[in-house]
């Protein structure tokens, strides 16, 4: 895996609507906050964002409160994102959609 650098982050974020580049402890990362009606709906919502992240072996930070779900996806060992986090953010959103 390669780090992105910020031209290539912005440019791959245009195909990523809702999800912002946040930076922490000098990490950017990807973030969307995802809505649900209930907590039992936002947590089987994590489950199965638990579910591909194991299956991909990348993993996010999840963060499951009533009614929403914050997902950030980042690639630690680089500190910073790779097409995998990309690839991954896609994949959730679809997953949120469908």
């Amino acid at each position: 895996m390669e780090k992105l650098g910020e031209a290539a982050v912005r440019e791959k974020m245009q195909k990523l609507p809702g999800w912002e580049a946040v930076t922490v402890n000098g990490e950017i990362r990807l973030e969307k906050v995802f809505r649900f009606d209930d907590f039992v709906s936002a947590m089987a919502f994590s489950l199965k964002v638990g579910m591909i992240a194991e299956k991909a072996d990348h993993h996010p930070a999840i963060l499951t409160e009533w009614g929403r779900v914050t997902v950030s996806w980042w690639s630690h060992s680089l500190g910073g994102l790779s097409e995998k986090d990309i690839d991954m953010a896609g994949r959730t959103s679809a997953m949120y959609e469908s």
